[in-house]
């Protein structure tokens, strides 16, 4: 990063590592979206970025013209396929077809009690003290080990996930070795989780799509290990992110985290608001087709940052697009996505922060920033990834948990 130059203007020379983007790109999307709704920069190879919701969505709905075989900006592309996030279609359909049962609402309720137990459990473990990280003690263990349950992986490998995930959406970036280095060391993981399902098939989601067939076959091995490391990131990093904003949110406003504290029907309504005010993703398409949008040609083999966070800013799509509304009333927002590509998983995160909000404010209810700098992360994904935060008087945890 520090070799990096550094951005003189937005319009023509962004840079998404840049730590004024990473740490607060509200106001340069807001200029952007005013001064120039889709910028360019040389950097990267080139790259796009509109910031109007409409200019998002119509790139989201176009994949002739929009691919999505690399969904992550680098200096450096090194071929992964993670199907179906990186499938157009025809293929997209059906490999994103063999996921759906896996995610879907009665799925994702059997899931939550294990959800609960987790959350309450890394609560447990701040019995006595007086203040705590939420994003290392708290949010970044709950996505990790649901996503451990489902796959059958042991929830101790978490730190390697983790690593992982920084390698391949921070470090990767910028360092092509490092993200080979990732892919490289999750593919041999899981070859070896899949010699084990083998030879005793269980029911887990590898076992599951070890079993599964497209177009009457069973999955090759490029697909199967590109879809389990999609599983693997987009079911971690994506809903870590969401509980850590979230927390980061209530923390700074203590208000909002009074009113939750008194309201907690409302929290399901709140969590849609820090979805759309804090949204974690943002992919990437490649240009497959010469096209105009917004009054710019987007040249084919060039990048366009398709910012869902940013779209989900846009004062055109939303009213007071730059207030956090906890009980905001109607509330499309992109934060899962949108066309063919929307989130699968979308019914899983919603629960999960759901509930990680819920336990927390629950046992935690009186909590405020314990430092004022706070680390996010850079890239694909932006969450909290430092959240120094203490507990107040009606916070404090003592030995007596109180559940229900």
């Amino acid at each position: 990063m520090a070799d990096r130059p550094p951005v003189d203007d937005w319009t023509s020379d962004f840079d998404h590592t840049d730590p004024r983007w990473v740490n607060d790109p509200f106001p340069i999307w807001d200029d952007l979206r005013q001064r120039c709704p889709v910028a360019h920069t040389g950097r990267y190879g080139g790259v796009y970025f509109p910031s109007r919701y409409a200019d998002v969505r119509a790139i989201a709905y176009d994949p002739e013209h929009f691919s999505s075989r690399r969904v992550v900006v680098r200096e450096t592309p090194v071929p992964a396929a993670s199907p179906p996030i990186t499938s157009d279609p025809p293929a997209h359909g059906p490999a994103r077809r063999l996921l759906l049962p896996a995610f879907s609402p009665a799925a994702v309720k059997r899931l939550e009690p294990r959800t609960r137990e987790i959350c309450v459990e890394l609560i447990d473990r701040l019995v006595g003290r007086a203040s705590c990280d939420a994003a290392v003690d708290y949010a970044q263990h709950v996505p990790v080990r649901v996503i451990a349950h489902m796959l059958g992986l042991p929830e101790a490998d978490g730190d390697r996930f983790r690593t992982w995930i920084h390698m391949a959406l921070e470090e990767g970036i910028t360092d092509a070795a490092r993200n080979r280095q990732a892919i490289g060391e999750m593919e041999a993981y899981f070859r070896e989780q899949v010699a084990r399902r083998r030879a005793a098939p269980g029911e887990d989601l590898i076992s599951f799509l070890l079993g599964a067939e497209l177009d009457g076959r069973p999955l090759g091995e490029a697909h199967l290990l590109g879809t389990l490391r999609l599983l693997l990131i987009a079911g971690i990093d994506t809903t870590w992110s969401a509980i850590g904003a979230s927390l980061w949110h209530l923390a700074a406003h203590p208000a909002d985290r009074r009113r939750l504290v008194a309201e907690p029907g409302l929290i399901a309504t709140a969590l849609e608001e820090f979805l759309r005010a804090y949204a974690p993703v943002t992919m990437a398409r490649e240009v497959a087709k010469e096209t105009a949008l917004g009054g710019c040609t987007f040249a084919p083999g060039q990048m366009v940052l398709l910012s869902f966070p940013a779209a989900n800013r846009d004062p055109a799509a939303f009213p007071d697009a730059d207030r956090v509304v906890i009980d905001r009333a109607e509330n499309r927002h992109a934060a899962f996505g949108l066309g063919i590509h929307r989130c699968l998983g979308s019914n899983l995160a919603r629960m999960e922060l759901r509930v990680a909000l819920e336990e927390w404010l629950r046992r935690i209810p009186d909590f405020s920033l314990a430092a004022a700098t706070v680390s996010w992360s850079q890239g694909t994904v932006r969450g909290p990834r430092r959240l120094p935060v203490r507990f107040g008087p009606a916070g404090a945890l003592g030995e007596a948990p109180g559940r229900p």
